[in-house]
């Protein structure tokens, strides 16, 4: 959601038609039709995002200089369910949970599917910076904040009832074994390999070694909640102004899964954990969970200290981004290799700190 400039025009203004960009081009008077159609808009200036890795995003500004977000779709097969995913965060806000508000057709639909191109329109939330690249100082103790307020409202979504469920059952190590085995093959049936797979094959024969210590570290959790949950609860999808979360956006439909998961996914982000010390890491990742604790006082201390537990198994389990130089050459470049390698670095050493690491922060919730 970057900051779109409010031009004087009375059509939005394009990228110049160059090579490459025609496509652009034609998408944003698409977008504009639709904005006109379906919400009586009259856009000023259409920018586009570079975020995004399922829809095209655009900055919109209207002819009265307000700003709009616009999301458009790539494909129509799964409108369904990207209806379902602007529904509960909608559901959300309805709690007092901090969210990006969709903005209705005239026909008041979530979604506009009768234009060129199938798109949501939202409320445009101004922040400085998202939670991609590490949470510092206070952002531990808003995220968790916000994080409490968001599942504790989700506890009370209609789709599920929260229930407690083995919390082994949070990764699946048997697929990961598989997974690691058929890497390993693709890497090693290569006829040559160049730096970073070299590396990312050496990475992954080590996650295989150590799958059994993964499984034995699962077999020992307790029975943890699984609920309807964000289900996407990463960096880029936290909207910070100064220290406060703004908005939580980029819901995914309404489906069950494990609290201590969605907790570590943003808590336990790769380079959070290593641009500290592990002792000041875990010093904001108790922060967080202390907070999480007062916005949702019904979240089990099980849950909380057990974060650190399923989080460290699920990065461990997972065959991303190692697996992107075989199955998605085309998308690898400088910042994915950095990002593989922090992230195997970041699992390793909690999995080595873990039982310290949990004592302390059972310790504190107590």
């Amino acid at each position: 959601m970057s900051t779109a400039s409010h031009r004087p025009a009375t059509e939005p203004v394009a990228a110049p038609s160059t090579p490459g960009r025609t496509a652009e081009k034609e998408q944003i008077m698409a977008v504009a039709d639709a904005l006109v159609r379906a919400y009586g808009l009259h856009p000023a200036d259409i920018t586009r995002i570079p975020e995004g890795t399922a829809t095209d995003n655009y900055a919109v500004v209207d002819q009265t200089g307000r700003r709009h977000f616009a999301k458009v779709y790539r494909t129509r097969d799964r409108l369904g369910l990207e209806r379902a995913s602007v529904e509960l965060s909608e559901y959300a806000a309805g709690g007092g949970v901090a969210t990006a508000r969709a903005t209705r057709t005239r026909e008041h639909e979530l979604i506009e599917t009768h234009s060129r191109v199938p798109m949501s329109l939202w409320s445009y939330v101004p922040h400085t910076a998202t939670a991609e690249g590490g949470l510092t100082g206070a952002r531990w103790a808003a995220v968790g904040t916000a994080m409490g307020r968001l599942h504790s409202r989700l506890a009370s979504h209609p789709a599920a009832t929260p229930a407690l469920e083995a919390g082994a059952a949070a990764c699946d190590v048997v697929t990961a074994r598989d997974r690691f085995e058929r890497l390993i093959q693709a890497y090693e049936q290569k006829p040559k390999l160049g730096e970073f797979e070299m590396w990312a094959l050496r990475a992954a024969r080590e996650r295989q070694a150590i799958l059994g210590d993964v499984e034995r570290t699962l077999a020992s959790l307790p029975q943890l909640t699984v609920q309807i949950l964000h289900g996407d609860m990463a960096g880029p999808n936290v909207l910070f102004k100064d220290d406060e979360v703004a908005a939580i956006v980029d819901f995914r439909p309404p489906a069950p899964g494990y609290l201590a998961w969605e907790i570590a996914r943003l808590g336990c982000d790769p380079k959070s954990v290593l641009d500290n010390s592990a002792e000041s890491w875990l010093t904001g990742y108790t922060d967080l969970t202390l907070a999480y604790r007062d916005a949702h006082p019904k979240a089990s201390a099980d849950d909380l200290v057990s974060s650190l537990r399923v989080g460290c198994a699920a990065m461990l389990c997972s065959a991303f981004p190692l697996s992107v130089p075989v199955e998605r050459p085309h998308i690898v470049d400088a910042a994915l290799e950095a990002y593989g390698r922090v992230r195997h670095k970041a699992a390793r050493m909690l999995l080595d700190r873990l039982p310290g690491m949990e004592e302390a922060l059972r310790d504190a919730l107590h």
